[in-house]
């Protein structure tokens, strides 16, 4: 298994603005799923795992790591905003990521991150046996799985009084947003993630309960 430190082959790309749709909607995982198939003696353990980011992700993988310590490889594939990224993890050269991320994008996936662990039993399963082994492990992960729309979210500076803080952090807890970031001077600027398609009423809203003191940024 390779050094989780080191560069992984495959690295992120992303697609262009001219490929991309906005308005299609895209789909993502409610919860973590896995499965596990033997094949001549290997086991393939496959996890298909929502995450947020490449960041994300990249902790995920570290997880699986750090739980399979006697693994031979960790080959994963990941579809995350835009981003595509792959690893075969010392397995022969597109046998194993590529393979994976197919499977992704056959289920319209996004947000997830697909890795299968494998414990090798002995036996040479060649490069087409390698690719059938982690297509079906990580589709046996997916078989049926539920899907959920994945909203993309976006971040909302605004700067507010002293005064109004606390009434602000109490309608942004309300509404199920996340406080990203405080700074404080002369006024009291926050940092809000909510969905992009709320993001005109979430401004109306901070205008409405400031008495049109809130600035945005």
């Amino acid at each position: 298994m390779t050094n989780p430190g080191s560069s992984e082959p495959g690295p992120f790309s992303h697609r262009s603005a001219s490929t991309a749709n906005p308005a299609l909607p895209t789909y993502t995982l409610p919860t973590a799923l896995s499965a596990e198939l033997e094949i001549r003696k290997s086991r393939f353990i496959a996890h298909a795992i929502p995450v947020a980011d490449r960041d994300a992700a990249m902790a995920e993988l570290q997880r699986l790591r750090d739980a399979h310590p006697g693994a031979t490889h960790v080959c994963w594939a990941l579809l995350a905003g835009g981003q595509s990224g792959m690893s075969d993890d010392g397995e022969p050269s597109g046998t194993a990521g590529r393979p994976i991320l197919e499977v992704l994008r056959h289920h319209d996936l996004d947000g997830v991150l697909a890795a299968v662990v494998r414990y090798y039993g002995g036996v040479k399963l060649g490069a087409g046996g390698l690719v059938r082994a982690y297509t079906d492990a990580i589709a046996s992960a997916l078989l049926d799985a539920p899907r959920v729309e994945r909203i993309a979210q976006v971040s909302l500076i605004v700067e507010v009084s002293y005064a109004d803080e606390a009434k602000v952090r109490r309608w942004i807890e309300a509404q199920a947003y996340t406080l990203a970031e405080s700074a404080y001077g002369m006024l009291v600027r926050l940092t809000i993630r909510l969905p992009v398609n709320a993001l005109e009423p979430a401004q109306l809203a901070l205008v409405d309960m400031t008495q049109g003191k809130a600035a945005f940024f």
